[in-house]
């Protein structure tokens, strides 16, 4: 699977039968990679850097379970390409990752309106992330959802710092201020993402 693809089409796809029997193997493959784009940030925000290879079993695995045939392919393809880094871009899923439900529910309510604060500085210089074209994740009672995607736009001279300089993942929000720092290892992968 190529890790710099801009567009899954539906030529891309397996045939779900094919899929099934590879299944196992292409999901362990992914793995490593998958590792290396994933980023703890706080006791339970977890952020999932997307590329095409993510979103392309993503779609598989929708298929797959759905079963849609043919006609589920343009929705799936519709959901998730816009997901896949363009070039000067990073885009991950952010998961608030709570598994006791009622604590769940308790700590989404107090983090309405979190995805508008999170960020990437690079060399200190601030990149605020923008959530993807999705509806708002945010109920009107505060209470937010687990899942978010979010896309942090960057410029040439940002891109080119990025290789070379620290860079931090961080949320801002009243009740929820944390920040790590990616790996190198990290950063390189995810250097992948630009073009």
């Amino acid at each position: 699977m190529p890790e710099t693809a801009r567009t899954i089409t539906a030529a891309d796809l397996l045939p779900l039968k094919e899929y099934e029997q590879q299944r196992k193997t292409l999901k362990a493959n992914l793995i490593p990679m998958k590792k290396l784009r994933r980023v703890e940030v706080g006791p339970f925000a977890t952020f999932y850097f997307e590329n095409y290879a993510t979103m392309w079993l993503q779609v598989m695995e929708m298929l797959r379970i759905e079963k849609g045939g043919d006609e589920q392919v343009p929705g799936e393809l519709a959901a998730y390409n816009p997901l896949i880094p363009q070039g000067s871009e990073l885009i991950a899923t952010m998961m608030l990752e709570i598994a006791d439900g009622t604590r769940r529910t308790s700590a989404l309510l107090t983090l309405g309106g979190i995805e508008e604060t999170v960020l990437l500085e690079i060399g200190g210089e601030t990149i605020k992330a923008t959530p993807t074209e999705y509806d708002d994740r945010t109920t009107v009672d505060g209470k937010t959802s687990s899942v978010h995607w979010l896309r942090f736009a960057l410029t040439k001279q940002q891109v080119a710092r990025f290789k070379t300089e620290k860079v931090v993942i961080g949320l801002s929000h009243r009740n929820y201020g944390h920040m790590a720092v990616l790996s190198d290892d990290t950063k390189t992968a995810l250097a992948v993402d630009f073009s």
